[in-house]
């Protein structure tokens, strides 16, 4: 260290690294990471707006239908059953719940929409893979060696079988007559 008596501290003259090149650095990282996060964004798309939706954004709402879509295809209803929109139900019931289970839930669905981007290096989101392309993803996911990703897939799982089966649509696929308690619905 050698004493500058007219800066008014001591100054490092071995350093190889000046305080002008560390900021070009750091600058030039921090533009490195908001182009990364803006080429996800800008490689999600647009997703057209959706009319009755209390908690979900546009894009979180097709996250969803098509995870919704790869766990539960329209050849699972009988045939004439009418379509069941398990995304605006999950709407529904994230409208319900606390703040911090919306915004958690919401990360979950950004999660699954940029992991084939983050966890396979793939230049696609969930959303624009094909049926069998999410399945697979999605089943990899519940596998996982990482934790969270089998925990989002895990919860994912367990709230659309809720709901799908809640459904008085889906009973016929079971061979499920309704339950059996007056006055119940069904």
């Amino acid at each position: 260290m050698v004493w500058r008596p007219h800066e008014g501290y001591p100054v490092d003259v071995t350093s190889t690294l000046p305080r002008r090149r560390l900021l070009k650095l750091l600058g030039g990282g921090v533009g490195v990471v908001a182009g990364g996060a803006a080429g996800l964004f800008a490689l999600r798309g647009s997703a057209p707006p959706v009319v009755g939706l209390a908690v979900l954004s546009a894009h979180e709402y097709r996250t969803m239908a098509a995870l919704a879509g790869a766990m539960f295809p329209s050849s699972t209803l009988p045939a004439g059953a009418p379509q069941l929109d398990l995304a605006l139900a999950f709407d529904g019931y994230l409208a319900d719940e606390p703040a911090w289970a919306r915004d958690e839930a919401k990360q979950a669905l950004m999660l699954l929409e940029l992991g084939p981007t983050l966890f396979e290096r793939r230049l696609t989101t969930f959303s624009n893979l094909s049926v069998d392309e999410r399945v697979a993803h999605f089943t990899r996911w519940g596998e996982s060696d990482n934790g969270l990703r089998r925990q989002v897939a895990a919860g994912f799982r367990k709230f659309l079988c809720l709901v799908f089966y809640d459904q008085p649509a889906a009973w016929p696929s079971l061979a499920y007559e309704g339950p059996m308690l007056p006055g119940a619905p069904g």
